[in-house]
């Protein structure tokens, strides 16, 4: 099977399935979602979900975040990881918001980088999420997952993956087919034992196709 044959294979399946795709990030406002996806990095969406009510409880908006002090901010994120690093991460965000943005989340990928804590996976997810533009964000998951099935070929590191991605992807399909890679990659095709049985893709996927 040919890649362009695979690509339609797989997104038309998806696409059939799984159309209203979402993060599993529970959030209200682009505020919000830039400090769910800075507490997301090596933590799960259900340890940050638990964190994130109190946290916009005490800190409704940037300003607050931005007046707060290290103690209050490390108290309501100790239980996840690297609380040390994201307590600073998420006070020079939202100081960097206030005084450069006007306290406004900014939707360009690279302004969206000049934010403490935000890498261009994170940018991507908020200019994906938010403001539905065709930005694919490459975690652990979508690598993987990208890779078995054989929607990428050698990619060595993420940047290569999107790029392949997106070359490729319809582009009204990404900010979705990031969402689709995520939660297949979360509950399907996990890193250590793919639940092949499971798996719908089989069929298409390459990596099914060298067990054989």
């Amino acid at each position: 099977m040919g890649q362009k044959e695979r690509y339609i294979a797989i997104l038309g399946y998806f696409i059939e399935n799984q159309p209203d795709a979402k993060t599993e990030l529970v959030f209200q406002s682009p505020y919000e979602l830039v400090v769910a996806t800075i507490l997301s990095a090596q933590c799960t969406d259900k340890r940050v979900n638990i964190i994130s009510g109190p946290f916009f409880e005490k800190f409704p908006d940037v300003q607050s975040l931005a007046a707060s002090s290290f103690e209050d901010v490390f108290e309501l994120i100790r239980s996840c990881s690297y609380p040390n690093n994201k307590a600073k991460h998420l006070m020079g965000m939202a100081k960097k918001l206030v005084e450069d943005f006007g306290g406004v989340v900014p939707s360009d990928i690279d302004q969206l980088q000049t934010l403490p804590g935000v890498g261009r996976k994170t940018a991507n997810v908020i200019a994906a999420v938010v403001f539905d533009k065709p930005a694919m964000a490459v975690d652990t998951h979508v690598f993987r997952v990208s890779e078995r099935l054989g929607l990428t070929i050698n990619a060595k590191n993420p940047l290569q993956a999107e790029m392949q991605l997106v070359k490729h992807i319809p582009q009204d399909q990404i900010p979705l087919a990031h969402h689709w890679l995520i939660l297949h990659g979360r509950y399907i095709c996990i890193a250590r034992k793919p639940k092949c049985s499971e798996c719908p893709l089989t069929k298409w996927c390459k990596y099914f196709a060298q067990l054989k």
